[in-house]
């Protein structure tokens, strides 16, 4: 597949981030061929490979770790919460190692090019309170609440993770109300319970 033809195709797509698969059915070529492609573009400098079968454009203004969060799970949800939706509300002031998003899958990470995710998973009735970033953006996230009481329910699943926060500063529009509101739809009386005793210690320490 010449390279011209490929370019032509990744332009069409409009988007900085795209997949070999958005190629190959776009352009009616084969899988092989339009991976041979993308591999001699990357040669030139012209694109970037990321991650299995995932691209970006080089130089493209408009590419962060958070926008390939979609291509990276196109058969599941994953909201951006915990710490990294707390840093993006500027609760806290600290950049999170790797970026931390909630699912209904198994929990693991997927390193790529552009930085670590941390997949957690949570229980799917409790999947909820998420939306897209500043209502128009390219990844959904965690409402603040709901990213507060999300980071309390796994620290409470699992001792190790979130066992020492760093420092909270919550704006004037953070509602505790819609916390205990979060907390109450919490499946498990146990885990509810220590998550409630969490809220009242971060409460104490304002």
């Amino acid at each position: 597949m010449p390279k011209y033809d490929v370019l032509k195709a990744i332009k069409q797509l409009n988007s900085p981030v795209f997949t070999t698969y958005d190629i190959t059915a776009g352009s009616g070529k084969s899988g092989s061929a339009v991976t041979q492609a993308l591999n001699y573009l990357a040669r030139q400098g012209l694109i970037r490979k990321i991650y299995r079968g995932i691209w970006i454009e080089e130089g493209s203004e408009n590419v962060s770790q958070y926008t390939v969060i979609p291509f990276l799970f196109p058969r599941q949800r994953a909201y951006v919460s915990f710490i990294s939706a707390l840093h993006l509300y500027g609760i806290i002031e600290q950049i999170p190692q790797v970026i931390t998003l909630a699912s209904t899958s198994h929990t693991k990470i997927v390193r790529t090019k552009l930085g670590a995710f941390s997949v957690h998973q949570i229980s799917p009735g409790f999947f909820d309170g998420f939306g897209w970033y500043q209502g128009k953006g390219s990844f959904l996230i965690a409402e603040p609440e709901k990213a507060l009481v999300d980071t309390l329910y796994l620290s409470a699943h699992k001792k190790k993770q979130f066992r020492h926060f760093p420092e909270l500063r919550f704006p004037k529009t953070f509602s505790f109300k819609k916390v205990k509101a979060w907390i109450d739809l919490i499946p498990s009386g146990k885990t509810r319970c220590n998550v409630e005793t969490k809220l009242k210690e971060i409460i104490r320490q304002r």
